[in-house]
């Protein structure tokens, strides 16, 4: 075998790798909502042919994260507003059983959250808004699989991306609400070191029903 076959035996599938560039760009907000991606410009961006982006481009909306337009392109969706409420009340009956389950907190749990809510402080710091996001899921998600539940945690798995970019447009939009974030990440860590399970799910509720008050205008 050569060279060349041992890299294509290697390398992604042409429509992964456009699937891949794609949603990262949307979640991260490089492609913001309302933007139009053309099939010329992927195929380019990612150095294939039209025929796997028009493929990449069909699983994206499917996911509802593109909306097709014949022979125009594919429009990134912006964050709406029942989404939101949507995500906020899936995010509510996971995360609050999830931490009441938490209690007394496993071995482990603690000092891992302690580590991303250090990691989170220093990428909030350094203005990386993206990189927050990504670890503010993390946090979340901890607290989840610390349960043991596998339904719940892939349940919660389906929810990471929307997550994320509405946690990047979040901070995007309200820079000043990541000190709230992370201050009430520090409260929810504390109710866990202390096996509070009520002071950990009153925090969780406040903490993510914020995004509910976000849906309908409201900012506080």
């Amino acid at each position: 075998m050569t060279l060349a076959e041992v890299t294509a035996v290697k390398q992604p599938p042409a429509a992964d790798r456009v699937y891949t560039h794609v949603k990262q760009a949307v979640l991260e907000r490089r492609y913001e909502g309302g933007t139009l991606l053309t099939e010329g410009e992927l195929a380019e961006a990612v150095g294939v042919s039209r025929t796997p982006v028009r493929e990449a481009l069909l699983r994206l909306e499917v996911e509802g994260l593109l909306k097709l337009y014949p022979k125009k392109g594919a429009l990134v969706l912006p964050v709406s507003a029942q989404e939101i409420k949507d995500v906020v009340e899936t995010r509510l009956l996971v995360e609050e059983h999830a931490a009441r389950k938490a209690v007394p907190a496993p071995p482990g749990l603690v000092e891992r959250l302690a580590e991303l809510l250090e990691k989170q402080q220093r990428q909030a710091a350094e203005g990386d808004l993206a990189g927050a996001a990504v670890t503010d899921r993390c946090f979340h998600a901890e607290i989840v699989r610390s349960g043991g539940n596998e339904i719940l945690s892939r349940l919660y798995d389906q929810l990471r991306d929307r997550q994320l970019r509405m946690g990047v447009a979040v901070m995007h939009s309200h820079p000043d609400r990541i000190a709230k974030t992370l201050a009430e990440h520090e409260e929810i860590l504390a109710a866990l070191r202390s096996d509070d399970a009520d002071e950990a799910v009153g925090v969780i509720h406040r903490h993510i029903g914020w995004f509910s008050h976000l849906a309908r205008g409201e900012v506080r």
